[in-house]
This record gives C-alpha cells, sequence and structure tokens, in this order.
C-alpha cells in the first residue's frame, strides 16, 4: 500500500490567530451636524488606523451619538462593546480620551475592571494610558475624575466669566452675523455683505416675502455666510436680528445643568448693550421690516408661541405662485350654494395686471398630492434608489479622511501657540520673534480652520435629505395604495409647492425631490 502524506500548512492560520481583534469606541455628547460630523470623522479614522497595522484585525466600530458621557445606560453603543468583549470578539479597545469613555469616575473604573477581567485592553490615547499595561489604578482614578468634573467645571466657569462680561458690556461676539466681521477683536460691517442686508431689509418693507427674497438672492449667486443658499428661513432670521440696528442683546439662550441649549424666556436674565457696535439699519427700518413680517404672520393664521410659528392647515404658507413669487393664500368661495376652499396668489389678489395666476381648489390639491405620492410608491426603485446613491456620494469617506487630518493639524498648531506662549512668558524670546511666529500659526490655523469648515460642508450638504428620503422610502414601501388626504402626509414629506398654472403645479419634497402634477 502506497502512503499518500500532505502536507497541512498552518502558517496562514497561526498568524491570523495570533492577531489582535481590535475594535474601537466613539461617543459625541449632542446631535448636531457639526458633532455628527465629529463621529464620522472619528469613525474614519480608527477603520483605516486599525486596518494599517498588519498585526491587527479589525474588529469594528462602536459609538453613541447624542448621549452624555454620565448616563451609561443609554448608551447602547457602549453596551454593545461590552457584550461583544464578553463574547470574546475583541482583545483591544481604542478611545479618544478617558472624557469620550465616561465622565463617571465610579463607572470608568468599573468597565476598565471588567474589560480586564475579560482579557480586554484599553488605550485611551490622549491620555497615553494602556490598562494592559497599568500597575496601579490610581493614574486612571485620578483621570477620570477630573474628566468627570471637567464638564461642569468649564462650564461653569464659562458661564461666570459670560456673566461677568455681560454686566460689564465688554463680552465679544465669537461669530459675528451675517454682514459683519470680526476687526482687532470688534464688529464692523463687512462693506459687500451690509449692502445685502440693507436690501433684505428693504425689500421686506416693500412687501416682498422671505420666500421671494430668498429665491432672488439665489438666482443672483449671493452666497450666505457659509456659502450656502438662501431660504426664507434666514432672511426671517435676519429680519428679526436686532444686531444690525448696532444694539446687542445678549444671553437670548442658556445652556442648562444637563448642557441641553434652550431659548431664553424669561428664565435667565438677559443684556441690552446699545451702540454696542456700528449699525447697518436705523432702528425705524427694522421696526417697520417686523411690523411687516407680524402683519404678514397673522394674514396668513399662523401665531407666534414659544419661538414657532404654528400653522392651521399643512400647506399654510407653503404654497408659492412660479410667476411673482408670492405666497397662495387660503379663502372660501361660495357658489351655486356650495362653499369651495381655495388657494389664490397675494399678487394676483392686489394686482390682477402684475400676476395672472388665478385661484386654485384645495381638494384638487390635496387629490395631486396623492396622486403623485402613488405614482412614487410604484416607482419607487427607479427614482428614490439613484437618488439615495447621488446623496450618499456626497458623504464619502475620503473627506471625512481629510477633516481628520485636518483636525490633527489644528490640535499641533494650537500646541505650539501654548508653547510660543509660555516662552515668551518665560522671557526666552525677543518680542520680533514672538510676533512674527505668532502671526504665522495664526495664519496658518485660520487657514486650516476654513479648510475644515469647507470639508464639512461638502460632507454636511446632503445629510439630511439622506435621512428624509429614508424616512419617505420606508412609508411608501410598508403601505398600501392612498385613497385619502391626511393632513400630515404633506407636513411629514413635503416641503413647499410651486404652482405654475391652474392645471399645473410642482411638490418639492424635504428629500430634495421636485416631482410636477398636473390638477
Amino acid at each position: 500500500m502506497t502512503k499518500t502524506i500532505t502536507k497541512i500548512d498552518t502558517g496562514e492560520q497561526q498568524l491570523r490567530a495570533s492577531k489582535l481583534k481590535v475594535a474601537a469606541y466613539c461617543r459625541v455628547s449632542t446631535s448636531t451636524a457639526d458633532q455628527l460630523i465629529s463621529l464620522d470623522t472619528q469613525k474614519a479614522h480608527y477603520e483605516r488606523y486599525i486596518r494599517s497595522n498588519p498585526e491587527w484585525d479589525f474588529a469594528g466600530i462602536y459609538y453613541d451619538e447624542g448621549i452624555s458621557g454620565t448616563k451609561k445606560k443609554e448608551r447602547y453603543g457602549l453596551q454593545s462593546l461590552i457584550q461583544d468583549c464578553e463574547l470574546g470578539k475583541i482583545d483591544l479597545v481604542l478611545t479618544k480620551s478617558i472624557s469620550r469613555f465616561s465622565r463617571n469616575t465610579t463607572d470608568c473604573l468599573e468597565l476598565v475592571r471588567k474589560m480586564i477581567d475579560l482579557g480586554v485592553r484599553i488605550i485611551f490615547e490622549k491620555e497615553n494610558i494602556d490598562t494592559g499595561r497599568m500597575e496601579s489604578e490610581l493614574m486612571l482614578s485620578i483621570l477620570s475624575s477630573m474628566a468627570e468634573d471637567e464638564s461642569h467645571s468649564i462650564s461653569q466657569n464659562m458661564k461666570w466669566g459670560i456673566q461677568k462680561r455681560f454686566q460689564d458690556g465688554i463680552f465679544k461676539v465669537s461669530v459675528p452675523a451675517f454682514g459683519y466681521e470680526k476687526k482687532g477683536g470688534e464688529m464692523v460691517p463687512n462693506p459687500e455683505q451690509a449692502e445685502v442686508v440693507k436690501r433684505i431689509f428693504e425689500d421686506s418693507i416693500n412687501g416682498k416675502s422671505t420666500y421671494q427674497v430668498a429665491r432672488e438672492l439665489n438666482e443672483e449667486n449671493v452666497k450666505t455666510q457659509r456659502g450656502g443658499k438662501w431660504h426664507s428661513t434666514t432672511i426671517g432670521t435676519i429680519l428679526r436680528n436686532e444686531s444690525y440696528t448696532g444694539d446687542a442683546l445678549f444671553q437670548k439662550t442658556y445652556t442648562d445643568d444637563s448642557f441641553i441649549r434652550h431659548i431664553n424666556y424669561g428664565e435667565k436674565n438677559m443684556y441690552l448693550i446699545e451702540n454696542h457696535h456700528e449699525a447697518i439699519i436705523s432702528k425705524e427700518t427694522f421696526e417697520l421690516a417686523n411690523r411687516e413680517l407680524e402683519r404678514r404672520a397673522a394674514e396668513k393664521g399662523h401665531k407666534v408661541g414659544n419661538g414657532v410659528y404654528r400653522n392651521r392647515y399643512s400647506f399654510s404658507g407653503k404654497i408659492y405662485c412660479s410667476e411673482c413669487g408670492e405666497r397662495l393664500k387660503r379663502v372660501k368661495h361660495c357658489e351655486s350654494g356650495r362653499t369651495f376652499v381655495l388657494w389664490s396668489c397675494k399678487g394676483h389678489l392686489g394686482d390682477k395686471n402684475s400676476c395672472s395666476l388665478k385661484a386654485i381648489k384645495d381638494e384638487d390639491l390635496k387629490t395631486a398630492f396623492l396622486t403623485m405620492l402613488n405614482k412614487l410608491r410604484f416607482s419607487r426603485e427607479q427614482i428614490l434608489k439613484p437618488l439615495m446613491r447621488s446623496l450618499q456620494g456626497f458623504d464619502d469617506q475620503e473627506n471625512l479622511l481629510k477633516i481628520s487630518a485636518v483636525e490633527q493639524k489644528l490640535e499641533k498648531n494650537i500646541e505650539q501657540q501654548k508653547v510660543l506662549a509660555q516662552l515668551m512668558a518665560n522671557g526666552i524670546l525677543e518680542t520680533v520673534v514672538f510676533t512674527r511666529e505668532r502671526s504665522r500659526l495664526t495664519e496658518e490655523q485660520l487657514n486650516l480652520e476654513k479648510e475644515k469648515a469647507e470639508l464639512k460642508q461638502s460632507v454636511t450638504g446632503n445629510r439630511n435629505q439622506i435621512d428624509e428620503l429614508r424616512k419617505l422610502n420606508r412609508f411608501l414601501s410598508a403601505g398600501e395604495m392612498l385613497d385619502e388626504f391626511n393632513e400630515t402626509l404633506f407636513e411629514e414629506f413635503g416641503a413647499h409647492i410651486n404652482v405654475f398654472s391652474r392645471t399645473e403645479v410642482e411638490f418639492v419634497l424635504k428629500c430634495g425631490l421636485k416631482l410636477r402634477e398636473v390638477l
């Protein structure tokens, strides 16, 4: 009998078995756009970092968004990480800092001990702590205790300092409103933007709607402060901002002990500083523009409560005439003993020669909206999926990694500025050298911050639309044909309606889709 010998190569299996299974944990405490970009940037950085190490196996990214570091029970990403550690899926966890992991000393030590018992190491990058090499918990205990108090102490110190500057009238605005820029620590008008602000107030006083003003600015390629598009809400915010009169009203919002921001309705003191900076418009112009806003709100049946306009009907304030740009007004019309609800263009009602659009029936508009949704239900594969791919293309990994690289450069720049200031304070540097180097670092910091802002803009440009598109797709795929209009339907998915004629309208959805329908 001939013996057959087969060599079994276990080198690759042994190599893989010897690799560390490495995961990362990230957290941001709020759900703002900037914080969510920060979270995505952390995730992209850690995935690339782990995969680039030949001695590591990528075991996943675990994260929590909009959750405080003090609320362990609500941090489902952290709970999932612990479960996978218990199942032996992870050997090493990377996290940015102790404060990202936990701001509660007891919880932090408890989690670290649990991980150590499971044979899992944790590396806190900022503090340069590796729990696998710790001979004592003292340093971790001290640092985590500092992290626990850090948010409250910083917050209280900042609040005290800000309140003092409010009271003394020396508070400096960190981010000036559109129309202003900072020079020498003071707010001064930006000549080009100031002309846009004046125009917005003049147009509003002359009867143009906020939607019409925004549309005209977009058509003329006038950019907002962040280089984006104008919206009616942006115009409304400018019209209500008293800073354009040269006054400054401070503490219009405040943050509570849980780090949640609120509009100040009298819970905290406000501070009005008159003639705080150079005015762009007169106080009379400001009053006239705001009276016009109030008149329009009352005319549309809007109420002002808790800082938010509340419409009586789902279409209210959201139907626009494509000919003159005015909103359509809801009116009742009686004919042959029957009462109809119509939507009439305010421009046409004011002057039939300036706008030819005639009224359309509310019932026809609702039927057209239902028809559009039903058509979209059958064609969502052809319409929604390509749109989703297009939108997701903007939120790419490459830009997130670029943001991470810029943030690292910014951190290095700030550290260099601190060292420079310390050397100057100790008398080691000459004033000329200090001034030259500080100017160089400041210019570099501004350029990096600008680059970071541009990258963030490219990432966030379509994030809200992606969320709205997912919501619409879930609704269309789950339900049946719609045969009855529901007031919440348009509020849920519709942004506004453009009316081209009595027989044709365009529904603009929150996800960015624009679909025309015949009445």
